[in-house]
C-alpha cells in the first residue's frame, strides 16, 4: 500500500504522487516513513528528502518546516524544496559565492550573519542533491 506525499513550502506544491517510502532530515537525523507509520508531527532540519517509488529514488533539498504523518498521507511543509533534476547549478553556485562574501565581510547584528549562514547552508545542500543527480541520475533500485 503506497503513501501519498505532499511536499510544499510557501510558493508552491513541488511534489504530489503515491511512493514506497520516504526519508527525510529532521532536525536530530533522519526520519523514515513507511505505510502504516503511526500518526507524527515534527519539525524537519536542512538536508537531503529522499523518496522511493516503483523502485527509483529521488532526491529532494529540503529547508526546515514541518513533516506531518497522516493514516491517509504524509505532508512536508518546507521552508524551501527543490527536486534534485530542477535544480539549476550555476544558481546554486552564484548564491554560495554570494553567501561567502556576505560572511566573510562580517556583520554588526547576529542575526544577518545567522541569516547568512543559513543561505549558505542552504546553497551547500543545493549544490550536493544536484551534483549527485548529476552524477548519479535517478536511482533505480532492482
Amino acid at each position: 500500500m503506497p503513501l501519498l506525499l505532499q511536499i510544499v513550502t510557501p510558493e508552491r506544491q513541488v511534489f504530489s504522487a503515491e511512493v514506497d517510502s520516504v526519508v527525510c532530515p529532521g532536525v536530530e537525523g533522519e526520519l523514515g516513513v513507511l505505510p502504516h507509520h503511526a500518526p507524527l508531527l515534527t519539525t524537519l532540519g536542512v538536508g537531503e528528502l529522499r523518496i522511493r517509488r516503483g523502485g527509483a529514488e529521488e532526491f529532494f533539498a529540503i529547508a526546515g518546516g514541518f513533516l506531518q504523518v497522516r493514516p491517509d498521507r504524509v505532508v512536508v511543509m518546507a521552508e524551501t524544496a527543490d527536486m534534485a533534476s530542477e535544480i539549476d547549478l550555476e544558481k546554486a553556485n552564484e548564491a554560495r559565492r554570494e553567501a561567502e562574501r556576505a560572511l566573510a565581510e562580517g556583520f554588526e547584528e547576529p542575526a544577518d550573519l545567522a541569516r547568512a549562514r543559513a543561505a549558505l547552508q542552504r546553497a551547500l545542500l543545493r549544490i550536493r542533491v544536484a551534483e549527485r543527480h548529476r552524477r548519479e541520475g535517478p536511482r533505480s533500485r532492482g
